[in-house]
């Protein structure tokens, strides 16, 4: 293979990888630009030799790179006591050692196809999560005065789509302790926290 072509392939891998880690690190993520950059261009430096050795049969180089890849990306997981957070990330990890692999190889428009889909899974998942749909879902615990349970879930309703998971009722104390999942933007449990704070019949409350 020639040294111009190799060099085209490094960097079409490259500075994808390059611009794309370089979003997930300005969005705070776990895995930022140095991560991707480094998977993507190792996995089209495995691919070029492989191609430039002549094998008989690359497939089994190509597919353990992808297992190996795969390692890496579960320890981009975090388990919490009930959740696990992660798996997009570790996810995309393993997608860009793929379009490393992709590009190393020769096949740019399959590479460039799963770049562009990586983009569009990306800004759909952010717009999910800006509105906190699905898993990027809020638990609220509150604890309020006895017998103001009624206006509480009248107050609930105007922030978006509310399911209680459990309520603890105290009659020697006089409260009532709820557990909500809200599904709401940032703006909207902003707005729910300072409402919140003026609420004299709330007595404390925990966002999560």
């Amino acid at each position: 293979m020639e040294t111009w072509i190799i060099l085209l392939r490094m960097l079409l891998t490259f500075i994808p990888a390059l611009i794309f880690g370089f979003q997930r690190q300005r969005s705070h993520k776990l895995i930022g630009f140095g991560t991707f950059t480094f998977v993507a261009v190792g996995a089209c430096g495995l691919a070029i030799t492989a191609v430039n050795l002549g094998m008989g049969n690359p497939l089994p180089l190509l597919g353990s790179i992808v297992t190996g890849i795969g390692f890496l990306g579960a320890g981009a997981l975090i388990r919490t006591t009930d959740k696990i957070f992660g798996f997009t990330t570790a996810a995309s990890i393993w997608v860009f050692s793929i379009f490393g692999l992709l590009i190393g190889v020769g096949e740019y428009f399959i590479g460039g196809m799963t770049y562009l889909f990586v983009w569009i899974i990306i800004l759909i998942d952010g717009f999910l999560e800006k509105n906190g749909v699905g898993s990027y879902h809020k638990k609220l615990f509150f604890e309020i005065k006895e017998k103001k349970s009624k206006e509480f879930n009248e107050f609930l309703k105007k922030f978006g789509k509310v399911k209680m998971i459990s309520i603890e009722i105290n009659r020697k104390e006089k409260v009532e302790k709820y557990q909500y999942i809200v599904e709401c933007s940032g703006r909207r449990l902003r707005e729910l926290i300072i409402i919140l704070n003026n609420l004299n019949w709330v007595i404390s409350y925990k966002i999560e």
